[in-house]
């Protein structure tokens, strides 16, 4: 019993020397194998890492980018707004600026409708005015060739007339020109236009009477004889023709002129003579030999 004992310490304390020098060849692979798994784990562990890391750069660079572009945007954002606040004025103005200029479209519509209108009724008048016109153009050719015809008759009565006037030597003894018997003789001389032709009808005043640039005084008359005294003033200065005649030119002339004057007394009444004084109508230069009356 005891020698079965000590032979199984025996096997227990000494064990064969073969059973330390040899390791298995399995256990070498696993060793291997767990070392590779270790050794990838490690890589695969510090790989993720460093992509973990590269992420969160990238990521914190995106989200700075990010950040820039929204502060850009904000930036933006705030401009648009006031781009948009200015267009909304502009807007409003514009609003007033296009009612304005539709109510000022409306008024220069109907400006243009009334200045249409007038333009037609003008035209319609001017139609008018040159009917009209032509119509007159064609009464005044009318009334020309009847005024041809006058003017022939009032020369052919003009040169009657001469006719009927005659001449006479006056109280001068100068050769008067046509003189007038009655007021329709008188109307006559006026009719012919050579000379100032003023008519008068006067009796014996205390005050002279203009006639024409000079004054007359009728002193007497004698209408039994058909003679008449008269004092003629003249330039200031008053002459007296004593007993003259009818149809007898009494003649002077004034100052400053050597045109002839002449006073023709056709009618004497009782208590008034009738005639017309005849002055030039141009003044002729003063004569001074000429005399300024008797």
């Amino acid at each position: 019993m005891s020698d079965s004992l000590d032979l199984q310490q025996n096997r227990t304390a000494a064990p064969p020397a073969e059973s330390y020098a040899y390791t298995p060849r399995w256990v070498m692979i696993a060793f291997l194998v767990a070392f590779g798994v270790i050794g990838y784990l490690v890589y695969a562990m510090v790989h993720q890492k460093q992509q973990d890391a590269n992420a969160f750069s990238n990521a914190a660079k995106r989200s700075a980018a990010l950040t820039a572009e929204i502060d850009k945007t904000n930036a933006s954002i705030a401009d648009l707004k006031a781009q948009l606040q200015v267009t909304e004025q502009k807007l409003g103005l514009t609003e007033d600026e296009l009612a304005s200029a539709r109510s000022l479209a409306v008024t220069v519509g109907k400006e243009e409708k009334q200045q249409r209108a007038t333009a037609n009724l003008l035209r319609e008048q001017l139609g008018q005015v040159q009917q009209q016109t032509s119509s007159q153009y064609g009464q005044l050719s009318d009334q020309l060739n009847g005024t041809k015809t006058d003017v022939a008759g009032t020369r052919k009565d003009l040169d009657d007339a001469r006719t009927k006037l005659t001449t006479a030597i006056g109280d001068l003894g100068v050769q008067s020109g046509l003189i007038a018997r009655n007021h329709e003789e008188v109307q006559e001389l006026k009719r012919l236009g050579e000379r100032n032709i003023y008519e008068f009808k006067m009796g014996k005043e205390k005050i002279p009477q203009h006639v024409g640039p000079i004054e007359l005084q009728v002193r007497k008359i004698d209408s039994k004889h058909f003679r008449f005294t008269l004092d003629i003033i003249a330039d200031d200065r008053r002459v007296e023709r004593k007993d003259k005649t009818i149809e007898e030119p009494i003649q002077f002339y004034t100052r400053g002129s050597r045109s002839l004057y002449e006073i023709v007394v056709y009618d004497v009444k009782k208590k008034f003579i009738s005639g017309y004084l005849s002055t030039p109508k141009v003044e002729a230069p003063a004569n001074p030999s000429a005399p300024s009356g008797n």
